[in-house]
């Protein structure tokens, strides 16, 4: 059977392995256990203490949190990466054997941080490599060896571009038909960011 949130494919067997560890929690719990995954997911520090709390009732031991979180976090990220509406979501994971108030619980927790969710996908999805530096310069070939006459301008750039902690230098030639091409990339590529920002 294929999920939407798994991205129209099978869901891994050990996401079902964990519903039957996820259901021995309440529904309130699993609220709660949901909003501390999204915290860490966007980047807060998640309360393992109060994630241990949330678990207690159901007797879980050490491995069973991290099974649980692993698996809720899983499902929250594909959900997002897919873009998976809530109620689609809630069939999904009522069909994998999660109770209905499981994955209303969970969903709702999904849909009330969806916006900040997605925010988040998109400024991790869309990393782009920082330009530190451009220099150009323009040759307009006469001829060469291979060729008696060219009569053809070529741009020379040079790029220095950051990415992580290292800064790399990349020197290349483009005729003038795909610098025009390129200017309109970086054109589209900036309208983009303003949007994400």
């Amino acid at each position: 059977m294929r999920f939407r949130f798994c991205g129209d494919l099978d869901c891994p067997d050990w996401v079902l392995a964990e519903i039957s560890i996820l259901s021995k929690i309440t529904s309130v719990k699993m609220k709660l256990l949901c909003s501390q995954i999204i915290k860490d997911i966007i980047g807060e520090s998640m309360d393992y203490e109060k994630v241990y709390k949330f678990t207690s009732d159901a007797k879980y031991d050490t491995s069973d949190i991290k099974a649980a979180i692993a698996s809720l976090g899983f499902i929250l990220k594909c959900a997002i990466r897919y873009d998976v509406d809530a109620d689609s979501l809630s069939n999904e994971l009522q069909q994998l054997g999660l109770p209905k108030e499981h994955a209303t619980s969970l969903c709702k927790s999904y849909q009330d941080k969806r916006p900040i969710l997605e925010k988040v996908f998109r400024k991790q999805g869309l990393r782009v490599s920082k330009l530190v530096s451009s220099d150009w310069r323009i040759d307009y070939i006469l001829s060469s060896n291979e060729l008696l006459e060219v009569n053809e301008p070529c741009v020379q750039l040079k790029l220095s571009v950051k990415e992580l902690e290292d800064t790399n230098t990349e020197s290349f030639m483009i005729s003038a038909n795909k610098l025009q091409m390129f200017l309109s990339e970086i054109k589209q590529t900036i309208k983009l960011m303003e949007c994400i920002d």
